[in-house]
C-alpha cells in the first residue's frame, strides 16, 4: 500500500517539477522568444530574451528533460508541450504554471508563519518578483473564458447598461480583464477600474489601449475605502475580492448601498465556501480548501453565497445567486431599489 502512494506522489511530485520549469520559461519570455526564432542554441535565446545564458543552458537541459523542449539542427525548438505554454496560445497553460510556483510561496508562507499566528496580508503576493506580474494574466486567462460563457449572459442588466451608456465599476480590478471584456462586448457602457497594485494599472492601462477601449475605460489607484466617483455607477463588481475586506463588511456593504444609483446593481464574484466539510473531499471543490489555507495568510477566508446575500439584504438590496463550475463558484448580485 505504502509503495502505491509512494508510486502516485512521486507522479504528481514530476508534474509539479515540470510546472515550476515552466514557470521559469514563462515569467523570462524564453517560450515567446523560442516560438520567434523557431530553433535556437541557449546563447541565441538568452541574448533574443535579455537574459543570462548560463541559466539559459541550465533551463533548456531541464525544459528538454520534461519534454517541454525539443533537439533541433542548431539547438532547440518547442515541443507541442512547450509551446501550450507560451502566454499567448489560445488556450496557454501558462495559468497552471505561475499557480503552482504561486501555491509553492503561499504554502511555506503558511508553513512558517503556523507557528507566531502572524497574518501579515496581501502584501505576500508581491513578495515574489516573478508571481506579481503574472497574477492579473493567470486569473484573466483562467476566468475570462468563464465570465464570458456563463457570467455575462446571466446578467440582463449588462444590456440596460449598454443602452444607457452607464458606468461600471470595477473595485480591485487587477490588469483590467473583466472590464476589458465588458468593453469589448458592450459597446456603449464605460468602466473605472480601481486597484491597490500600481503594477496592475499599469498592465490595465497599456492592455485597454492595446484592446482599443481606452477611450471608455480609465484606471486609477483606490480600493474599496478609497474612491471617488462623480458619475452614477450602474453596476459595481468584485470579482474574488470580497474576501479580502470581509472583516469590515458593515461598512463595505454600506458604502455599496450609497454608491449604486437607484435600480443598479453590485455583482461579487466569489470562490463559493460549501456549506459542510464533507464537500471539500470533492475533487472540483480541493483547491477551495488549499485556498482557504492560503488566505489566512492574507488575513481572509472564504465565504458561502448565503452568507453575501446575508449582508445585502441588511442594506435593503435584493439578492440572486448563480452557481458556477460545478458549485465551486459563486455569483451574487445585490440591486438597489
Amino acid at each position: 500500500m505504502i509503495d502505491d502512494l509512494r508510486k502516485e506522489l512521486a507522479r504528481n511530485a514530476q508534474g509539479a517539477l515540470l510546472l515550476h520549469i515552466a514557470h521559469v520559461g514563462v515569467a523570462n519570455a524564453l517560450f515567446t522568444h523560442l516560438e520567434r526564432l523557431g530553433t535556437a542554441g541557449h546563447q541565441a535565446l538568452a541574448e533574443a530574451a535579455g537574459v543570462d545564458a548560463g541559466y539559459v543552458e541550465r533551463w533548456c537541459d531541464a525544459a528538454y528533460a520534461f519534454g517541454l523542449l525539443a533537439e533541433a539542427p542548431g539547438g532547440f525548438e518547442l515541443t507541442e508541450l512547450g509551446a501550450a505554454f507560451r502566454p499567448e496560445a489560445p488556450g496557454t497553460l501558462m495559468p497552471l504554471a505561475v499557480g503552482s510556483v504561486l501555491s509553492a510561496h503561499m504554502a511555506e508562507r503558511a508553513a512558517g508563519l503556523m507557528k507566531s499566528g502572524e497574518r501579515p496580508g496581501e502584501q505576500v503576493l508581491a513578495e515574489r518578483a516573478t508571481i506579481l506580474p503574472w497574477f492579473g494574466p493567470m486569473l484573466e486567462t483562467r476566468d475570462g473564458p468563464v465570465a464570458e460563457r456563463e457570467v455575462f449572459p446571466r446578467l440582463a442588466i449588462l444590456a440596460e447598461i449598454d443602452r444607457s451608456g452607464g458606468t461600471v465599476v470595477d473595485l480591485g480590478c487587477g490588469n483590467g480583464w473583466f472590464l476589458r471584456r465588458l468593453a469589448a462586448r458592450f459597446k456603449g457602457l464605460r468602466g473605472i477600474g480601481l486597484d491597490g497594485f500600481d503594477e496592475n494599472i499599469g498592465q490595465a492601462e497599456r492592455l485597454a489601449r492595446h484592446a482599443g477601449v481606452a477611450d471608455r475605460l480609465s484606471f486609477r489607484a483606490g480600493d474599496i475605502h478609497r474612491y471617488t466617483v462623480t458619475e452614477p455607477v450602474a453596476l459595481m463588481v468584485m470579482t474574488r475580492a470580497l474576501h479580502h475586506v470581509w472583516d469590515e463588511k458593515e461598512r463595505v456593504f454600506a458604502r455599496f448601498s450609497e454608491s449604486v444609483a437607484h435600480g443598479g446593481a453590485v455583482l461579487i464574484w466569489e470562490p463559493c465556501w460549501p456549506k459542510t466539510r464533507a464537500e471539500l473531499a470533492d475533487p472540483v471543490r480541493q483547491r477551495l480548501a488549499f485556498q482557504n489555507l492560503t488566505e489566512h495568510v492574507q488575513g481572509n477566508h472564504l465565504l458561502t453565497p448565503e452568507a453575501i446575500e446575508a449582508e445585502f439584504r441588511k442594506v435593503g438590496m435584493a439578492t440572486q445567486v448563480h452557481l458556477l463550475a460545478g458549485a465551486s463558484e459563486a455569483l451574487v448580485l445585490g440591486t438597489r431599489g
